[in-house]
């Protein structure tokens, strides 16, 4: 990951990190002025609606053991850099956020 900020690569990852220790890890890795921690903030009744493969369902029956945000924990970011309602925004809203963040902090300006 660092490769690609010292290159001035922006890179956009989607992860479920379930602890901030790993969060905080990959923010001193690449830097705390280059990592931005978007929170997609999403209630586990609408994660499961939209779940195509049934994870959640399967997860809620007790049939897939320690599946975060339902029987494994999960550590909302403390302070992130923007949180985004995936229950209340259209992914095109949720991208358009994304962008404004990165424009409000520079990063595409430089």
């Amino acid at each position: 990951m660092r490769l690609f900020v010292d290159a001035g690569i922006i890179a956009i990852t989607a992860f479920i990190s379930p602890y901030s220790a790993d969060r905080e890890v990959v923010k001193k890795l690449v830097g705390e002025d280059r990592f931005f921690e978007v929170y997609v903030q999403g209630p586990v009744a609408i994660c499961a609606k939209r779940d195509p493969k049934g994870l959640y369902q399967r997860a809620m029956a007790g049939v897939i053991k320690e599946f975060t945000g339902v029987s494994a924990p999960y550590e909302a970011p403390e302070n992130p850099s923007l949180v985004i309602r995936s229950d209340a925004v259209t992914p095109v809203e949720a991208a358009e956020e994304v962008v404004e963040l990165l424009n409000r902090t520079r990063i595409l300006a430089r």
